[in-house]
């Protein structure tokens, strides 16, 4: 029977699974920031980036998987997020992207496939459209290119879950332990207004991206992910019933199913 925990109760208790040992890790100095990271495995290189407010522990169903199909699998804590620190620049996703360089080169990584969820997507997609030739592909989940593609903010139990875990990795994890809520506060106004994207500048990306969505997220519109689809010229819209905005700690065997024939298209 596949595991599911789609209220997150699970999650809010005990996290995700726990990731394997790692290969190599360490930090990387980039731009006033200590950037965290973590290898496995070996074979054809898949990087996973998270979504906001979270950490690369949230990857705990995924890793194992992509190690398990021959791939080496590198997880980032986004600045500000899990062990990686932040200066006191604002949040731009931009920045982010430049984070995620950083800790290619530092691992001598030419070209690697993105598996980014929410704001971890934005990040992989920024990084498809300024350095294709680093980009072997984007599996896009469950996240906005412009602002209009979000809905109004709705408290559910499950976002309530999900943030309470939020919270309590932050305080294990994170150099300022006491900042939650400031984090919070940063990270939130760079969604307000951030990405912004355009029609014409989705219309640039070459290299092959998957919009993945969920039929009941409870932040991105489903006309904005279907447009997303239609805007960039080598993009295919996939959808994931049943689930939420948390498809992959909800129901992973299903989100790694999706997840493993994208990168199997796109690292053959």
């Amino acid at each position: 029977m596949e595991f599911r925990d789609d209220n997150l109760t699970h999650f809010k208790s005990h996290g995700a699974a726990p990731l394997p040992p790692s290969t190599k890790h360490g930090y990387v100095d980039h731009e006033g920031a200590r950037i965290w990271y973590a290898s496995y495995g070996t074979g054809t290189p898949v990087i996973l980036l998270h979504g906001g407010l979270g950490h690369s522990g949230n990857w705990g169903y995924q890793v194992p998987a992509l190690i398990g199909t021959g791939h080496r699998v590198v997880v980032i804590d986004s600045r500000g997020h899990g062990r990686s620190t932040r200066d006191a620049r604002p949040y731009r996703y931009e920045l982010m992207a430049s984070d995620v360089l950083a800790v290619m080169d530092t691992l001598a990584l030419h070209r690697a496939a993105m598996v980014g969820w929410s704001d971890g997507a934005c990040v992989a997609l920024i990084l498809a459209s300024q350095t294709p030739e680093r980009v072997a592909g984007v599996f896009f989940f469950g996240c906005n290119m412009d602002p209009s593609g979000t809905k109004e903010f709705v408290p559910t139990p499950v976002i309530d879950c999900c943030f309470s875990r939020h919270a309590q990795d932050y305080a294990l994890l994170s150099a300022t332990p006491g900042d939650f809520d400031a984090f919070v506060g940063a990270v939130s106004e760079m969604m307000k207004t951030q990405p912004n994207y355009s029609a014409h500048d989705l219309g640039q990306i070459r290299v092959p991206v998957a919009i993945v969505q969920s039929e009941h997220d409870e932040f991105i519109k489903p006309e904005h992910a279907d447009y997303l689809a239609r805007s960039i010229p080598s993009a295919k819209l996939i959808l994931l019933p049943g689930v939420s905005h948390f498809a992959p700690l909800q129901r992973p065997e299903q989100f790694n199913r999706v997840m493993l024939d994208f990168l199997n298209r796109v690292l053959s």
